[in-house]
């Protein structure tokens, strides 16, 4: 008789569901997807909906639900902080108590209510479920452990040693100090949202000066040889107030935090740039800390932190460990994930199979496929479409990007995870100048200085970058390839933005102004029909290299349903869509007039 487990993430952000099928990884989603709520933190119910049906099961199937952390630890750890900190914190205190008491403390009754649930309900630790996480869909049969985020119960960080069925964690650094958010206080003085903005403070970086490295290492943290660190407390604002930096901090820097959606400055840039330089040598030293008391060959990487993946290609490059394996979920989503499958593997004491060369992500291809949906959506709506078949379909879609067409790709099933990885993605040409503004301003409708990552098949991947091993869920950052590049690029001097103004490489539009990209390596294994598409392409042009960036505009989740794929592309200045087997082209389409009043609502908010 199989055993099912349910996996649950809640409550803080990007909540989520997995569910398990003796050891094997079946469905796993995120509730913003369902919701159309950026970052939901709420009850996934929707999501946990998703995964029994997907499995063909009721939740009178499951045998146990795992919650991602310890909701009687994590309230301890709020208590005794807002103690120390009082009476300066009571508005936060207040504010966080309604939302305490009513769902997140009693989190064993709110499952059973919200799921009519009998069996087992079992809880791990924060950083267990990312290090589970980490370690037990990944290739390897022993690895190092290294988890970073900004807070779980206690722990902000930790290292642990995985073997076969069993991990454990041997080191930890503790609440409030945490690279973190030390890195979510940098995203809030620059102006962008806590919890959803680092990318972007990471995509900044390149384009400043590390003028503040030694600003934040004499005033703000002191960092030891092993990676460990303390931050100076009066410089943050975290531990009890409505914000993440404190006074200190703003005369430290010399002026209030930056206004969200106003001009990004030079120094702004400077100040991304820095903090990024000293959160890649925490990163760096940590990773050989690691390799020191494990003596492991691979490495293993969650948490929020383990989605820099600028930081992520400077371990790999650093050469300690021969290969590195980050889960593609590394947020709270992935807790879920990991949660399961540490119940499965720890608690029931389960094998594990593991051959150090497949993961067991499934590509991270987990959520819902809508194939009978998107034929229902066709039938019902007023739509002009033209039908290929799995065949004809890659190569005409590859002849679309290379008459330089943006497309919006909805097809097979839905990634787990923040990153679009060929199914919920818009793609076009990478040997474009003008396209990485194209996407950003008319169809992404976001800051232009945000970098698009290249897709590119695996095989060919060392011949464009400096990168040798797979990298399937776009998680590491490496040097275009120098014969590559334009080497009168480098001569040319521009500053902050006008670096965008640059052609650096044969492949300009994924080329970032630090002569790096953020690579998907796309194998006919994990994505058939996407790793077709760049074939086609490749063997129209020549380039085995195409955009790929998540189907969403700004503010909004990735799409999920045919629905959300066809009117996100209404709304924008997209070409065509691709839905299952059908392909739409939007100056065919009617109704025009309604979507973009929809278009100009949403660039003015």
């Amino acid at each position: 008789m199989s055993t099912y487990i349910l996996g649950i993430s809640a409550y803080y952000h990007d909540s989520a569901a997995c569910l398990i099928k003796d050891g094997e990884i079946l469905a796993a989603a995120q509730e913003e997807r369902f919701t159309r709520k950026k970052h939901d933190f709420s009850f996934p119910k929707n999501a946990i909906q998703y995964c029994l049906t997907e499995a063909g099961i009721t939740i009178k199937d499951v045998n146990y639900v795992a919650f991602y952390d310890k909701p009687f630890l994590k309230f301890e750890r709020l208590l005794i902080t807002y103690l120390q900190y009082a009476p300066v914190g009571i508005a936060s205190f207040l504010k966080a108590m309604p939302l305490w008491l009513k769902d997140k403390i009693f989190m064993k009754e709110k499952i059973r209510e919200e799921l009519n649930f009998e069996g087992d309900i079992l809880f791990a630790e924060h950083h267990e479920s990312h290090a589970a996480s980490a370690f037990f869909p990944s290739p390897f049969k022993e690895a190092a452990i290294l988890t970073l985020d900004g807070v779980g119960e206690w722990a902000t960080a930790s290292i642990g040693i995985g073997a076969d069925n069993t991990m454990k964690l041997v080191e930890e650094i503790d609440f409030p100090h945490s690279l973190g958010l030390l890195y979510s206080a940098f995203t809030y003085y620059t102006g962008f949202r806590v919890n959803s903005g680092e990318y972007k403070l990471m995509g900044l970086a390149p384009y400043g000066e590390p003028k503040y490295v030694d600003v934040i290492k004499d005033n703000l943290i002191d960092i030891k040889d092993d990676g460990s660190f303390k931050l100076n407390m009066k410089y943050f604002n975290y531990c009890a107030g409505m914000t993440m930096t404190s006074k200190h901090f703003h005369d430290l820097f010399g002026a209030p935090p930056r206004k969200p959606e106003s001009a990004i400055t030079q120094r702004d840039m400077d100040i991304a740039h820095s903090i990024q330089e000293v959160t890649e040598e925490i990163m760096l030293k940590m990773a050989a800390h690691a390799k020191k008391i494990t003596g492991k060959d691979n490495l293993c990487l969650a948490g929020g932190v383990a989605l820099n993946c600028v930081g992520n290609g400077k371990i790999l490059k650093q050469g300690l460990f021969k290969n590195i394996w980050i889960q593609p979920a590394a947020g709270d989503a992935g807790g879920a994930l990991g949660a399961a499958l540490l119940i499965w593997h720890q608690h029931l004491k389960m094998s594990r199979k593991a051959d150090n060369i497949y993961d067991t992500q499934k590509g991270s291809y987990l959520g819902p496929d809508y194939a009978k949906e998107t034929d229902d959506f066709v039938s019902k709506n007023n739509v002009v479409f033209d039908k290929y078949t799995d065949e004809t379909f890659p190569k005409k879609i590859a002849q679309l990007i290379a008459d330089q067409n943006v497309i919006g790709l909805c097809h097979g099933r839905m990634e787990f995870g923040p990153r679009a990885l060929g199914a919920r993605s818009i793609i076009g040409d990478a040997r474009s100048q003008e396209m990485q503004s194209i996407m950003n301003l008319k169809i992404k409708f976001r800051e232009s200085f945000r970098p698009f990552a290249p897709s590119v098949t695996e095989e060919d991947c060392p011949e464009y970058f400096d990168l040798n091993i797979p990298s399937p869920y776009m998680l590491l950052v490496a040097d275009v390839k120098e014969d590559k590049i334009f080497q009168e690029s480098k001569t040319t001097k521009k500053e902050g933005i006008d670096k965008l103004k640059i052609k650096r490489s044969v492949i300009p539009a994924v080329t970032h102004v630090d002569y790096s990209a953020r690579i998907q390596t796309v194998s006919e294994k994990q994505n058939p029909f996407f790793y077709a598409i760049i074939k086609e392409f490749q063997k129209l042009t020549g380039c085995p290299v195409i955009i790929n960036t998540s189907f969403n505009v700004r503010g909004e989740p990735i799409i999920c349903t045919p629905e959300d794929a066809y009117r996100c592309f209404m709304c924008t200045e997209m070409d065509y869509l691709v839905i299952g087997n059908y392909l739409f082209k939007r100056t065919n389409q009617p109704n025009q007039d309604k979507y973009q009043l929809q278009q100009i609502s949403r660039v003015l908010d």
